[in-house]
């Protein structure tokens, strides 16, 4: 093995980890992949295989040293910071969305990296990816939730853990036009509290699995499905896959509109399938409250924009860690 590529293997399992970490929280929030965070560290295409090799029974060091940081690090992320992220969105949107614009945007020229140079396949594939996501944003985010069956949460496990795969697809963003996303990271926050009490809260920890384990086999089917799809994609179709990667990723800010607010629900208002009624209004929480835009005042307009730039940086310097392994 000669240095080169000695070194590449000795810091795979740390960028691993990192895309794992920046993976496991891009997919608690709304607006930003996970998929564009193992991207932006250099380790997407390996990752991609790696789960492709697994899936057909082939072991190799290299790809179990990726898969075990990468999956590692994204589940321990995921489990200790669902709450507090979850709490950051409602308090904060405006502050927050800012952001994960910012980091979504972050990763145009990484995928563009990868699809350049300019084709007709690339452009007509951008177009189409940037119609899906506008066709999502014209939905109503949560107009599809369910009274919480086992078939929606393993098809909400499949649907986020295609985007964790697909690079400009939001996890978290379809969760939310699904309607399962507050529900899903609650979920997560109970199973964490239940363990972590002074005597193991097994009746909260087992509530909590009644939607985890239904939505972790759909992301088991999905990140397996998706993988070995986008890898045969890429060696077939290589310039229009990346050209719909592309248009997903500048679609994806598109629902990420800042300056929203969560409204107190009136009478007659319907919340996760329940219709809100001066008897029961009280007991909604404020993370399931609706919400709507304002009309955002000149600081907050330009804290939007430093923030915009702040996660665009961010981005760009995690892929700095990457940059040989985006280039085509």
């Amino acid at each position: 093995m000669n240095t080169a590529l000695d070194e590449s293997f000795r810091t795979l399992p740390l960028r691993g980890a990192f895309g794992g970490l920046l993976m496991g929280l891009a997919n608690l929030v709304p607006g930003i992949s996970g998929g564009t965070m193992l991207l932006a560290t250099g380790v997407y295409p390996e990752f991609i295989g790696a789960i492709a090799e697994i899936s057909t029974l082939r072991f190799r060091l290299r790809s179990l040293l990726l898969l075990g940081s990468v999956v590692a690090m994204a589940a321990l992320a995921i489990l200790l910071f669902a709450g507090p992220t979850k709490n950051l969105v409602v308090e904060h949107r405006w502050v927050m969305y800012s952001i994960f614009i910012g980091l979504t945007l972050g990763g145009v020229p990484i995928v563009w990296k990868l699809a350049r140079p300019a084709s007709p396949g690339v452009a007509l594939g951008a177009l189409a990816g940037l119609l899906v996501m506008a066709l999502m944003a014209i939905g109503e985010p949560g107009a599809a939730a369910s009274r919480g069956g086992y078939a929606t949460l393993l098809f909400a496990g499949i649907a986020g853990a295609s985007a964790m795969i697909l690079p400009g697809i939001s996890g978290g963003y379809l969760l939310l036009l699904m309607g399962q996303y507050i529900p899903i990271l609650s979920a997560v926050d109970d199973f964490k509290r239940g363990l972590l009490a002074p005597s193991i809260d097994w009746p909260l920890v087992l509530s909590s699995l009644k939607v985890g384990i239904p939505v972790g086999v759909g992301v088991v089917v999905g990140v397996v499905g998706v993988s070995n799809i986008l890898k045969w994609l890429l060696e077939r179709h290589r310039n229009p896959t990346l050209g719909v990667l592309l248009g997903l990723l500048f679609g994806a800010v598109l629902g990420l509109w800042p300056f929203q607010q969560a409204i107190s629900p009136k009478p007659g208002d319907v919340i996760k399938g329940v219709t809100v009624t001066s008897t029961n209004v009280e007991s909604f929480k404020r993370e399931d409250w609706p919400t709507a835009r304002f009309s955002p005042l000149p600081v907050q307009v330009g804290g939007s924009l430093v923030l915009v730039v702040a996660g665009f940086a961010v981005t760009q310097l995690i892929g700095r860690l990457g940059r040989n392994s985006i280039e085509p």
